[in-house]
């Protein structure tokens, strides 16, 4: 049990590291500037990190994040479920207060928050909660599939740009790159779309942002039934198999697009490669913890630990960098830069979260979660106050 609380805190901690340089595009050229690049002066080698981030790193570190909410959904509710507490009513206060924080973020601090969806699709998990595994298993194929479907059904639709786009872009650069802190939130939060869809468009994408997400949310509560992770080296074989099943073919379905950009249909498979190769990045890094413990696993763990709490800390910290409120350097420093810093970012996020556990056992962030969820003042539930609970803690 003990392993498989460090190896799924590790993966947390694995995958920020991931989403940071992803989200560095989106700190540095904005959210519709940072597909964009022609409007920004850009080296050789920038243009090399973008692609590499592309096909490495954008879309396979997100779902990461939505598979462990989907494992850890199911490790809580087997420990409220030994402690004879009401499941539902407990994971219905955690995604609800998952959801409020990321509309906080989105709001006050950046647009680029991924909680308030992660809240919105746990809600909507809830039902699979007390279905056996094989139920599970079955519908993560079934969604997994029709977003496929979906896909290729679009894949000779070419995409057309917006006729404002790229004066909306020049409203997002001046906005971040000029504004005060409260020109950057009314901008933010304006409700300017330069896409300009009806309001049953955007409904319609509503509606499928369940079936789009849930596949890797459901593979998590899928994988946490099975007891996958508990005894990474009795599983050694099993993360061999899918790292040599994912990631190669991951690895090529985002690379298409870049190999043949003039195909209409290698768009799509970018699309689908992405949680591809995020299943193969979750066996590659399970893999090293088949090897026994080591200090960098230990690092990865602090990390993870105070995931939510890092998760927040890099978007207060990279909005200063780069909007104007800040120091200013919003579309500046070049792809190739915001790769190290993203990586110097998360350096220091190492060094912090090892000291703050010497001195604390939960982040902040994590500990009002837990407050939420239990509603006690101590973050666990009530039976474990009086002393009649298990001594281990459920994971946040």
């Amino acid at each position: 049990m003990k392993k498989r609380v460090k190896l799924i805190d590790g993966l947390r901690g694995f995958s920020l590291i991931g989403i940071i340089i992803a989200n560095m595009l989106i700190f540095q050229y904005g959210m519709f500037g940072k597909d964009q690049l022609a409007n920004y002066r850009l080296l050789s080698t920038d243009e090399g990190a973008y692609i590499w981030i592309k096909i490495f790193v954008e879309s396979s570190f997100m779902p990461i994040f939505m598979f462990l909410f989907g494992f850890s959904m199911i490790k809580l509710t087997e420990k409220l479920e030994s402690n004879g507490k009401k499941i539902k009513r407990h994971l219905l206060r955690r995604f609800i207060l998952l959801m409020t924080f990321g509309v906080l973020h989105s709001i006050y601090v950046w647009e680029g928050d991924i909680l308030f969806t992660y809240g919105l699709i746990g809600l909507l998990m809830i039902v699979f909660v007390n279905r056996k595994k094989k139920t599970i298993l079955i519908w993560t194929v079934t969604f997994f599939s029709l977003t496929t479907l979906l896909g290729l059904a679009g894949a000779n639709e070419k995409w057309e740009q917006p006729e404002n786009l790229n004066s909306y872009i020049q409203k997002e650069y001046n906005a971040y790159s000029n504004g005060g802190y409260w020109e950057v939130y009314e901008f933010r939060n304006s409700g300017e779309d330069p896409f300009g869809y009806p309001d049953y468009v955007y409904l319609l994408m509503l509606l499928l942002m369940p079936l789009l997400t849930s596949p890797m949310f459901l593979f998590g509560m899928y994988a946490a039934r099975s007891g996958w992770f508990s005894n990474p080296e009795d599983e050694k074989r099993k993360y061999i198999w899918f790292i040599w099943l994912f990631v190669p073919t991951g690895l090529v379905s985002k690379s298409l697009h870049y190999l043949f950009p003039e195909r209409i249909w290698t768009e799509s498979i970018y699309t689908i490669g992405g949680p591809i190769l995020s299943v193969g990045y979750i066996f590659l890094f399970s893999y090293f913890y088949t090897k026994g413990d080591s200090v960098i696993q230990t690092l990865f763990e602090n990390v993870g630990r105070l995931s939510m709490t890092n998760y927040f800390c890099q978007s207060i910290i990279c909005t200063l960098i780069f909007y104007e409120y800040g120091l200013g350097l919003f579309g500046e420093i070049g792809v190739l830069n915001g790769i190290f810093l993203g990586i110097l970012i998360y350096l220091i996020q190492i060094i912090s979260s090892h000291y703050y556990l010497k001195i604390w056992k939960t982040g902040p962030f994590e500990k009002i979660m837990r407050i939420g969820t239990y509603m006690t003042w101590r973050g666990i539930p009530k039976s474990w106050v009086r002393g009649t609970g298990p001594s281990s803690h459920i994971q946040s």
